[in-house]
């Protein structure tokens, strides 16, 4: 199960880099918040948010709590992209991606759990 989770953080940990980053520089993205009806500033934090909690889930490569704080973040993210599309009443495809990302962080949480008490 190790490898499982380390194939996980990689891929949520590299790819919350770059939606993270993105958040700061893309003009979709911009577009995107004002469209939700969020003000610029939620924006910018949720993009520090999306880098750290990569930055954490890859330390967590190598320090397993760290894993499941890192997961924890990005399932709290995700929960809130879902009921911002459910605000929004977007079309299933608009949800796929959270969702998807919500089962790979939950899965990394699930899988490293326990060494955030240990």
């Amino acid at each position: 199960m190790a490898i499982l989770s380390i194939v996980l953080q990689i891929i949520l940990g590299l790819g919350f880099l770059n939606f993270g980053f993105s958040k700061f520089k893309s003009p979709q993205m911009v577009e995107g918040f004002k469209y939700f009806g969020y003000p610029d500033w939620f924006r910018l934090f949720t993009g520090t948010i999306e880098i750290v909690a990569a930055i954490i889930i890859l330390i967590g490569i190598w320090y397993s709590s760290f894993a499941a704080l890192g997961a924890f973040l990005i399932v709290a993210t995700m929960i809130g992209a879902i009921f911002t599309h459910m605000k929004i009443k977007d079309t299933l495809k608009g949800f796929m991606m959270p969702v998807i990302l919500l089962i790979l962080g939950s899965t990394v949480l699930i899988l490293n759990f326990p060494d955030l008490f240990g």
